[in-house]
């Protein structure tokens, strides 16, 4: 036990409760604690929260005061929000604690373009308390950033990149469904979106990090969104979606240089989608593109989140990215 990282996960949502079973399996870690503020989880064990076979002994805390008064702890795994507005009190809180954070933000994984002032002062309160904060996940963190950066290892030159991630979302947990439009109308989809607070988040992010490890001058930056309409019925566990509703959504993200644009991002998720798979298309010297095919979101990026803590652990104190790191293995 002496030599295992204590982790405290901080958000018992469906990711977060995933995380802590991964945690809680892997040999090098030990879950010690978590945070939730739902008072259906709040004084429960936390081994019957998240699902495993049995009690742990430690019980669900509704703040990080209240957990870390049981017991110290190393590294929190922080998976509650995307939006700074909504997790930039609870990092700066975690670091007043003295304790090094992974979390599965999407904003925080490169906040430099969009968030420049909220990425200023998490660094200093990083620095300050000598610990270190990574924004990670499969997207954005891994398939349209740093897995990309990593291939253009074997590139003479790189002239354009695109990336289409394609996904059948059918077999996606309930919350991912209805934040990609599922079962809405079109003019409800479309009000939705222009409110900011659905679809998939990290596309600035993304091309934010390939753009500036490459030396590239962000230009430019046009983004799109569409819905993708049902023309038959589809069912899922959680929704019945008739023709004419959307059963998902097109998001397109395009960056640019000031010789035309450089990167393209597109991301699709909706139910029923077929040929689900990512793609990476770099061309240049030489010609590259690389298929995977089985990417599971949220098994991906549970793992990564939990496979991340030893990389953080080890790493200079300040707000890093999945670029500044050594590679991230199992």
């Amino acid at each position: 036990m002496a030599n295992k990282i204590r982790v405290l996960q901080y958000g018992l949502g469906p990711i977060g409760s995933a995380i802590a079973r991964y945690v809680a399996e892997k040999p090098s870690l030990q879950l010690v604690g978590g945070v939730d503020i739902d008072p259906a989880k709040v004084g429960k064990d936390l081994g019957e929260v998240i699902g495993l076979e049995g009690p742990m002994g430690v019980r669900v805390s509704s703040t990080l005061s209240d957990a870390l008064s049981g017991g110290a702890a190393d590294v929190v795994i922080h998976a509650t929000s995307s939006y700074f507005p909504l997790f930039l009190g609870q990092i700066l809180e975690i670091l007043d604690a003295g304790l090094d954070i992974v979390s599965t933000a999407e904003e925080l994984s490169f906040p430099w373009l969009a968030n420049p002032d909220e990425a200023a002062v998490i660094d200093e309160a990083a620095k300050r308390a000598g610990k270190t904060v990574l924004g990670t996940g499969v997207n954005p963190g891994f398939l349209m950033d740093s897995l990309v950066l990593n291939i253009t290892a074997i590139s003479q030159r790189v002239d354009h990149i695109a990336v289409t991630r394609r996904m059948n979302a059918s077999f996606r947990r309930g919350p991912f469904q209805a934040k990609i439009g599922t079962g809405m109308s079109v003019d409800a989809f479309n009000a939705k979106m222009a409110e900011g607070r659905m679809g998939h988040v990290g596309l600035p992010q993304s091309i934010g990090m390939v753009f500036d490890t490459l030396g590239k001058k962000l230009e430019r930056y046009e983004s799109s969104v569409e819905p993708v309409v049902a023309d038959k019925p589809v069912k899922t566990d959680f929704f019945a979606v008739e023709p004419g509703q959307v059963r998902g959504l097109k998001q397109v993200a395009r960056g640019y240089t000031k010789e035309g644009e450089f990167m393209s991002l597109t991301f699709i998720a909706a139910l029923d989608e077929p040929d689900d798979k990512d793609t990476i298309v770099i061309k240049g010297v030489p010609d590259l593109e690389v298929t995977l095919h089985g990417t599971n979101g949220d098994i991906a990026t549970v793992a990564i989140a939990g496979n991340a803590v030893r990389r953080v652990r080890d790493a200079a104190p300040g707000l890093v990215t999945m670029r500044d790191l050594p590679i991230v293995t199992n």
